[in-house]
């Protein structure tokens, strides 16, 4: 069952859905699940490329989480100027958003994940950083070096015109400086040490967009932290939006193997510590 919503972060009203598990018939209902929120990337959306949320958020709920799915301010069907704010909007409504999830009754707040793609893997690693609410990572090919990376996709002319005359047009989207310099200002490799949760990292090798190296990165940098594990798999042949049925379920599967292994874990310890 699917529940659309609206979130109020600051001027700015959020689209979204609230997915509820698939219970079997006859099946009882869980008191509380765990909640998986999808962060989208650059100027996307939370249907993502090619329906990529709406199909993982289809293999989550049937395997009993609950799944909130939004769309950025700008974006989609949200209101606002994603262009024209910077990376710390996008935190403050990451954040905006776990308010509302951890506020429904039926959501476990021990068991609540951020699944970020792309840029929206580097939003999710500088919320988990500073929200501890966050329990557990999951990064699909994340941007790394967001000034760096984002001045690739729109290329080196939108940048010098946004230096020179205060903005520039990529895509619909206008660009201002604050966008740009914000992108400058934060740096999700470094601030990897400020999350203590469990992280995994899934990239694929024939990612044209975002460096695949950039998972060994990210890695290495959750390995110098003195709490939490950090997993990756590289998907061989794996594109950006991993754009083909096998990458997909490839994908996901890797991706519920983690997620459910890390719930296991944490009943286990639970019971044991009982």
């Amino acid at each position: 069952m699917n529940h659309s919503i609206t979130i109020k972060s600051g001027e700015v009203e959020l689209a979204g859905v609230l997915q509820y598990p698939v219970v079997e018939a006859g099946a009882k209902r869980a008191d509380k699940h765990p909640i998986v929120i999808i962060c989208h990337g650059f100027i996307g959306n939370r249907m993502g490329t090619d329906r990529l949320f709406v199909e993982a958020a289809e293999r989550l709920t049937r395997r009993g989480y609950l799944v909130l799915r939004f769309d950025y301010g700008g974006c989609g069907e949200s209101s606002g100027d994603y262009g024209n704010g910077g990376l710390d909007e996008l935190i403050a409504q990451t954040r905006t958003v776990i308010d509302y999830a951890s506020s429904l009754d039926l959501v476990d707040s021990e068991r609540l994940i951020l699944v970020g793609h792309s840029l929206g893997g580097a939003i999710a690693v500088l919320t988990a950083a500073r929200d501890a609410r966050v329990k557990s990572l999951v990064l699909w090919a994340p941007v790394a070096h967001p000034y760096m990376d984002i001045r690739n996709i729109i290329g080196t002319k939108a940048i010098e015109e946004i230096d020179t005359a205060g903005r520039s047009d990529y895509m619909h989207y206008q660009f201002t400086k604050r966008f740009t310099d914000s992108l400058a200002q934060y740096q999700p490799l470094t601030e990897t040490r400020g999350y203590a949760g469990d992280v995994l990292i899934v990239h694929g090798t024939a990612d044209t967009v975002i460096p695949v190296d950039y998972c060994f990165l990210y890695q290495k940098m959750f390995w110098l932290r003195k709490e939490g594990n950090c997993d990756k798999e590289v998907i061989l042949q794996g594109d950006h939006t991993f754009s083909n049925k096998a990458l997909r379920d490839e994908l996901f599967d890797i991706s519920l193997r983690w997620i459910d292994s890390i719930g296991k874990r944490r009943n286990d310890w639970s019971l044991w510590t009982i």
